[in-house]
């Protein structure tokens, strides 16, 4: 069965999607809400998201831009919002489809079929080496190298023997920054893709979870070496 991340505030139609995307052979998970949908689909990627714009914390169009920071999932915008102008700002902003409310369940399911039967985009850097670690983007996972070069050189410590375990937080921040290698992302940038942005100024969040995914990752956190701090400019990902 393919897994459907389907995310809406309604509940009635909430349950009206589950039950009928189940009766078309569609595994279904649902989400009310933006924070709790952008941590299921880093805790369990989707096949595909069914994504409705009128979110109680976060519009749809910054929901979907979230994850196109990371994910190439296909998403199907599903809507109550009517007119050209909202098609092409959710087609803009990433969207695979746009489906206006009230719709039929069974055109919905076969639109999804389409959207699923269509070859995966590829997607670059899927595996990133990052000190001893190899990042896998696509599968969610930090694990050892394996390589004999997997250590940073002088100073650093042996190689890890076991993964790492990262919250759906690290991953949405360490995802932005290593799909932009070598690049200055500024913190505005940041706080924008992973938390939103009516969150711009928050900028002691980047510093908590900067601090925690050099310990779990940085040979030395206190003296990094991959995930270097810009000041006054922001953060970057040196391989």
């Amino acid at each position: 069965m393919r897994h459907i991340l389907v995310v809406d505030d309604d509940p009635p139609m909430l349950r009206a999607l589950g039950t009928g995307l189940r009766a078309h052979d569609f595994d279904v998970t649902g989400a009310a809400d933006a924070g709790t949908a952008l941590d299921l689909a880093a805790r369990r990627p989707p096949e595909a998201v069914l994504l409705d714009l009128g979110l109680p914390d976060l519009d749809g169009l910054d929901v979907l831009r979230a994850l196109r920071a990371w994910s190439s999932v296909p998403v199907l915008v599903v809507s109550g919002r009517t007119g050209v102008s909202a098609h092409v700002a959710a087609l803009d902003a990433g969207a695979d489809d746009y489906i206006t409310k009230p719709f039929a369940v069974d055109e919905l399911a076969a639109r999804l079929r389409a959207v699923l039967r269509r070859p995966a985009q590829l997607r670059p850097r899927e595996q990133v080496e990052l000190g001893a670690y190899t990042v896998d983007l696509a599968r969610c996972t930090v694990l050892p190298r394996t390589d004999p070069a997997a250590g940073d050189g002088a100073g650093a410590t042996s190689t890890p023997s076991e993964g790492v375990h990262l919250t759906p937080t690290e991953w949405r921040l360490l995802t932005v920054l290593l799909r932009n290698p070598e690049r200055v992302v500024t913190g505005r940038d940041l706080l924008t893709e992973v938390w939103g942005p009516e969150h711009v100024t928050h900028t002691n969040y980047l510093r908590i979870y900067l601090a925690g995914l050099r310990r779990k990752l940085e040979p030395e956190p206190s003296a990094p070496r991959h995930l270097i701090t810009e000041p006054g400019l922001g953060y970057r990902f040196q391989p």
